[in-house]
């Protein structure tokens, strides 16, 4: 499998180039990322809601990311890349790129590990996911998402700094790091007949569907993105990875122009399908989320519990045995004046 340029064998990053880490990743690579996380990472809830099965026709078990450290699954993947690098590589620091949940979970997880870390973030990131990062102790360097290269941008100052580049997706420690949330959603729950996450970069599906796929075969795996940013439904139909525009949409977390290599080929495999959502179907769903369910998400976090309420999936099985659902609500970094702007 080749590797992209900003992926693990990429200048800076902890690849195959640099450290001998494999360009594959395995269900056993997510086990083993539960085995470093356990104590470390939040094991989160699994929340239930008898009006959320009547709406959708079936037994609906969601994931709640949005109680993860940082706010959002991210903290799985960025704490298991982390944590294998060598004491020279923390002494040295971190570099990453990310509109925000990345960049706070790496921060953090730097942190934890005595290191220091350098984010390349969007000059339009969320001011809270900026704060935050900041807050956990990084040097932020912004940029212009719709003019500038951030990943070029990312190894040059990795490779000036001598930093370790750590991507937000395409990293296959970074990818079984984010498999755990769906592991410990099926430990918990049981075979599920189908499992629903927001597709970004790839990374969460990518992990998620390996963990999935190995307990509960047979399992459906719909991969969710918004109708602005459908990067990776264009990529499978095409067969490779394909680029589009920058998307313009109120997930900012999904705002990517084209899936990781190392993500493009689990999923590829693994995945059933990719719906989309539109904005206007993701603010409807965070209102039921916090009208309802009483959480409060993100609008990538929103993005699967939205395929569903908008009919995007069928659900419903028989009577006697309704359809068993996992969704995974991957976080809940919004501030305060952005969630009631978007509520209108």
């Amino acid at each position: 499998m080749t590797a992209s340029p900003d992926g693990p064998t990429g200048p800076g990053s902890t690849g195959p180039g640099s450290t001998g880490v494999p360009d594959v990743v395995t269900f056993d690579d997510v086990r083993d990322a539960a085995r470093r996380l356990a104590g470390v990472a939040h094991r989160t809830p699994v929340l239930r809601s008898r009006t959320l099965d009547a709406l959708a026709g079936a037994e609906i078990h969601l994931k709640c990311e949005n109680f993860q450290r940082v706010g959002a699954f991210k903290f799985r993947g960025a704490y298991n890349a982390l944590s294998r690098l060598s004491a020279q590589q923390l002494a040295r620091g971190v570099a990453a790129y990310s509109s925000g949940n990345h960049a706070q979970a790496v921060a953090l997880a730097a942190r934890e590990l005595g290191s220091r870390a350098v984010i390349v973030m969007p000059e339009d990131a969320p001011e809270s996911k900026a704060a935050a990062t900041a807050g956990y102790g990084a040097e932020i360097v912004r940029y212009d998402r719709y003019t500038g290269d951030r990943t070029a941008l990312s190894r040059r100052l990795a490779e000036e700094r001598g930093l370790t580049l750590i991507p937000p997706y395409d990293h296959p420690h970074v990818i079984a790091g984010q498999g755990t949330a769906a592991l410990e959603l099926i430990e918990e729950t049981g075979p599920l007949d189908a499992l629903l996450a927001p597709v970004g970069g790839g990374g969460l599906m990518a992990g998620s569907a390996l963990a999935a796929t190995a307990l509960a075969p047979g399992i459906r795996m719909i991969g969710v993105e918004p109708e602005a940013g459908d990067d990776t439904r264009r990529s499978l139909a095409a067969g490779h990875p394909v680029t589009i525009p920058v998307p313009h949409t109120i997930a900012d977390g999904q705002a990517v122009e084209r899936p990781g290599e190392l993500t493009f080929a689990v999923n590829r495999r693994l995945l059933d399908s990719v719906v989309l959502v539109s904005d206007d179907e993701i603010r409807a769903a965070m209102r039921l989320a916090f009208e309802r369910l009483k959480i409060v998400t993100e609008p990538s976090g929103a993005a699967a519990l939205a395929a569903l309420l908008a009919g995007r999936v069928e659900a419903p099985g028989s009577p006697s045995r309704p359809r068993r659902v996992g969704v995974i609500v991957s976080g809940g970094n919004i501030g305060l004046e952005r969630f009631l702007e978007l509520m209108g």
